[in-house]
């Protein structure tokens, strides 16, 4: 039993007042009885115990690995669980029917095994953990996209339950959702005493007879099954795992019975007066608002601030691959990279397939079939060579070669400034949406540089602020797409990355910025060169860093906002293409620079492609082809931390 403080009993009571309060109102306002009967009620005690189950998930999670951002949330489980019932839904209705939530369980373990499988190397750091599950969580989004994009029918109104709707017409889904809460909980219970001994550390926990590996598979598969259970009823709804306990701590709970109790009682208060809330504020308004993408908004800010809490080291996140000599085979490294970039060209335009079967590039046909690919190659392009460039100077900027665009918060400030600029401008114009995304991608990576400043750039810190940044613009793009504005569906589809509806002119301006990105940018060059040496020994040979940091900033906003417009917010080219130039030999800023560039060019060119042809008739955007590739190279990286 733990003794409140006084602030933390006038925070409970305000909840349960509001609650009651609610409650009451709801009764002078419904339509009739069957209307509360049916819909608000439902609603309420469908919050409760969703938050309550999502925090008792949470403290499990928490407990079992010993690390205080441990949740469904950021260990990618939601997100897992999500997919496997869009995939369900499509591929088998009938089991989504029967067990929906063993389907999402499913999904969820298998999330969670990425995860571990990619952090077991570290002996699950937390940092490490947290990373790969932010990066599960990423890539499972880019896959839903994808089936979102590919069965739009079968999929209608996945956007407000992939949000986190707690709306109900009835009392099914409480049915369906407490006594599986109700068999998990005693479970849970039964783990207290060797979750507690855990927490003094794994040698103690040996020396007192505890198996680490079997209590640790027991909790998590509670954990999973409650995550599960939620999210296969009310959708996605973040971060509360992670507030709930945390604010149990805070008000004084020790002891894993305490903090469970207690996190379920805030958990299930959190959501439940969260969500009255947004009920009274769409009363008012047209704006439907998921409270699975507030409470991710809201679970942001949260997730920043334990993470400087975290004890982080300044090792770099990755081991660096040894290169080749950038003084020997130069010739042939650009031949090489001049040569299947041509290729992929040459692939792109020439070769495709239509109604009657593949068709190779003829004479009589050449027209029209330039018409139609010579813009998409030339816009996937130039934006690949765009964002490599970006990446290029982000990796150089932080001294961190896991940094890119896409984790640093950058593309999604640029695609929430895009989208907003879409929602709140009529007849919105290029010039005005690249003006929106420059502004918003300058807001995320500010945010992020801002926060990571007085503590060094630690790489580990960097990346995880920049992947939180990005969890709170995707909760407040959640909520714009969200509202059944039919501009929703064309955001959609620019998020995911296509070039369908690019014509010539757009793909001009974009080749044109590309080009003029690899004019201007290498005269940069010797920032780029002494920064990485750090602050002190760049001021030391005559750099202004701090003049130096804010140009190359404005840059990268710039950037990645043409881009972006281009090939939506997730492609991983910026983190992609700099690699293989550095692997390739490309060690200087200039060569960096323009190896990148051709390589992040060869890529977008070669995704574009691989997205027309590989389910013809139907597309996979450019976009998110290279961000299923790029993810794939990520979790090889993370497997060498």
């Amino acid at each position: 039993m733990i003794v409140l403080s006084p602030p933390a009993r006038v925070c409970l009571l305000l909840g349960i007042t509001l609650i009651v309060l609610a409650g009451s109102g709801g009764a002078f306002t419904a339509p009739d009885l069957t209307a509360l009967y049916l819909g608000w009620w439902p609603r309420l005690v469908m919050a409760l115990l969703a938050g309550g189950g999502l925090a008792l998930a949470g403290a499990v999670m928490q407990q079992a690995l010993r690390n205080p951002l441990a949740t469904p949330t950021t260990l990618g489980v939601v997100s897992g669980t999500q997919f496997s019932l869009l995939v369900a839904t499509v591929a088998f209705p009938g089991l989504v029917i029967v067990g929906r939530e063993w389907v999402a369980l499913a999904g969820g373990a298998m999330a969670m095994g990425v995860v571990v499988l990619l952090a077991w190397r570290s002996r699950l750091a937390p940092v490490v953990v947290i990373l790969a599950g932010l990066i599960v969580n990423l890539y499972l989004s880019a896959l839903s996209i994808v089936m979102l994009l590919l069965h739009q029918e079968e999929l209608h109104g996945v956007l407000i339950w992939g949000a986190g709707s707690l709306a109900q017409s009835g009392w099914d889904g409480v049915a369906f959702l407490w006594p599986r809460l109700l068999l998990a909980a005693p479970l849970a219970i039964l783990l207290a005493r060797p979750l507690d001994i855990l927490s003094l550390g794994d040698a103690q926990a040996r020396s007192l007879g505890v198996s680490l590996h079997y209590i640790r598979l027991a909790a998590l598969g509670v954990a999973l099954f409650l995550a599960a259970c939620v999210t296969s009823v009310a959708g996605v709804v973040g971060f509360v795992g992670l507030a709930a306990p945390t604010a149990a701590r805070l008000l004084g709970a020790r002891g894993f019975l305490a903090v469970a109790s207690w996190s379920v009682a805030i958990g299930a208060l959190l959501l439940a007066v969260i969500d009255l809330l947004l009920q009274a504020v769409s009363a008012s308004s047209p704006l439907i608002i998921p409270t699975g993408a507030m409470t991710a908004v809201l679970g942001g800010p949260l997730l920043l601030w334990l993470l400087f809490r975290l004890k982080l080291s300044g090792k770099p996140p990755l081991r660096q691959r040894p290169v080749l000599p950038s003084s020997r085979h130069g010739s042939l490294k650009w031949g090489l990279m001049l040569l299947g970039l041509l290729a992929a060209i040459a692939l792109s335009l020439g070769t495709g397939q239509a109604l009657q079967g593949w068709r190779w590039f003829d004479l009589a046909h050449a027209a029209a079939m330039l018409e139609w690919r010579l813009p998409r190659a030339l816009a996937a392009g130039s934006a690949g060579a765009i964002l490599a460039i970006a990446g290029v100077i982000v990796q150089r900027l932080t001294r961190n070669p896991m940094a890119s665009p896409e984790l640093l918060g950058v593309s999604g400030g640029a695609a929430l400034g895009l989208i907003g600029a879409l929602f709140l401008l009529r007849g919105a114009t290029v010039p005005a949406l690249v003006i929106a995304g420059f502004i918003g991608a300058l807001a995320g990576i500010a945010v992020v540089i801002l926060l990571n400043r007085r503590s060094g750039f630690i790489p580990q810190r960097l990346l995880l602020t920049g992947v939180a940044v990005t969890a709170i613009a995707s909760g407040v793009q959640s909520i714009l797409l969200a509202g059944g504005d039919p501009r929703g569906q064309q955001a959609i589809a620019w998020m995911s990355g296509s070039t369908y509806y690019v014509d010539i002119t757009a793909a001009a301006i974009i080749a044109a910025v590309a080009i003029v990105s690899l004019l201007v940018v290498p005269l940069f060059s010797r920032w780029l060169d002494l920064l990485p040496l750090g602050a002190a020994a760049a001021t030391g040979l005559g750099l202004n860093t701090n003049r130096s940091r804010f140009v190359l900033l404005l840059v990268v906003a710039l950037l990645t906002a043409c881009a972006t417009l281009i090939v939506g917010p997730l492609s991983f080219v910026g983190l992609l293409a700099p690699h293989m130039a550095r692997m390739a030999g490309f060690t200087n800023a200039r060569s960096h620079l323009l190896g990148a560039a051709g390589l992040g060019c060869l890529l977008m060119v070669a995704a574009d492609w691989v997205g027309r042809q590989v389910l013809y008739p139907q597309e996979i955007p450019a976009g998110l082809v290279a961000s299923l590739v790029g993810g794939i190279y990520f979790f090889i990286g993370m497997r060498r931390l």
